[in-house]
């Protein structure tokens, strides 16, 4: 169970480090009088610390290398 908790932080982390973010579309509702609507495509966008890539991989290869082997 830790091996593979360890890969996929590791997998995560290597992930983070390469994509710092993604952005998407979200329709909103500008005006609702009644039947007439007029909503707008407005763009989000979702970014975090490079840094936090590197504690997670960090972390997971800690768990990796500290996890006993069943045999």
């Amino acid at each position: 169970m830790n091996r593979t908790l360890g890969i996929v932080l590791i997998v995560v982390g290597i992930a983070m480090l390469i994509w710092t973010g993604f952005s998407y579309t979200k329709k909103e509702k500008i005006v609702d009088a009644g039947p007439i609507q007029i909503s707008a495509d407005k763009e989000k966008s979702v970014n975090w610390p490079p840094y936090a890539g590197g504690i997670i991989l960090i972390a997971g290869v800690i768990v990796f290398a500290t996890s006993k082997n069943k045999k």
